[in-house]
């Protein structure tokens, strides 16, 4: 399977997925392995073979869907969003709660595949971060097998290259070769299985959803609106709604969302 057979293929599947073609350009080749693999699985001589079995097996639909997860991840990715959460976001989500009476934030990390993003927020929090307020964050995602890596907390030096020296040595404990998250950054995150395509939002009253990489780039307009829907509802008033640096909200939903900060994508609940 050659990849210009690979890019047809999938230029005919993904709108029957509800998801589109130009967010899967520069990453097919991780999909395009994982159909070659499928494809040996059952037999197949190729993609057209690959068609006529989906046509006659409508369950296929839902294991070819999981093979389109895209599960590119490292610490503090995009690091100017990151930059812009410590220095604007977090404070003042901080002083929200504390002016409330409370002492917990509540932050929800969408397609949090192997935890390095939720991780990544409860190490800026705790190390950048000067208040009492602790954070609570619930890291959820559609993929089994990513949600056991994030649940390990076991990670590569290469996740975390973008990680300040004094952060990466005050957050893990190197063994075996591999970085493990500290107990006490660990404690702050919850991982739990959720399909934010298809499921309503695990409860509401989040001060802080971050939500890149993966609505607004690879599910189609339709279904980008409905999820805008569920955002907003899980989102307290004036809570911080975060995309992916080349992410946008779909057209028609600005009355829920005020922007933030344009460059880093982040946008308040109105």
């Amino acid at each position: 399977m050659d990849d210009r057979r690979c890019v047809e293929f999938l230029q005919w599947a993904l709108p029957r997925l509800g998801m589109r073609w130009p967010g899967f350009r520069k990453v097919r080749g991780q999909v395009c392995k994982r159909l070659r693999r499928r494809l040996g699985e059952l037999g197949l001589a190729d993609l057209d073979a690959y068609r006529e079995f989906l046509e006659g097996h409508p369950d296929e639909w839902a294991r070819l869907e999981s093979l389109t997860h895209i599960t590119i991840s490292r610490f503090l990715r995009d690091r100017g969003m990151f930059d812009f959460l410590l220095a604007e976001v977090a404070p003042a989500l901080a002083a929200r709660a504390l002016a409330r009476g409370g002492e917990c934030v509540r932050a929800w990390s969408v397609g949090c595949a192997s935890g390095e993003e939720a991780y990544s927020l409860s190490i800026v929090w705790r190390l950048g971060l000067d208040t009492p307020v602790r954070l609570r964050i619930l890291a959820t995602d559609v993929d089994e097998t990513m949600l056991e890596r994030a649940r390990r907390g076991r990670y590569s030096a290469g996740s975390l290259r973008e990680l300040p020296s004094a952060w990466r040595d005050a957050a893990f404990v190197r063994r075996d070769g591999e970085f493990c998250v500290r107990e006490a950054f660990r404690e702050a995150v919850s991982i739990s299985r959720h399909d934010i395509g298809r499921d309503p939002a695990p409860g509401g009253g989040f001060d802080l959803v971050l939500c890149r990489n993966l609505v607004f780039t690879y599910f189609d307009s339709d279904r980008q609106r409905v999820v805008v829907t569920r955002l907003a509802e899980a989102l307290g008033a004036g809570g911080a709604l975060v995309l992916g640096r080349h992410d946008m909200l779909p057209a028609g939903v600005g009355a829920s969302f005020e922007d933030w900060s344009a460059a880093a994508r982040v946008y308040r609940r109105c």
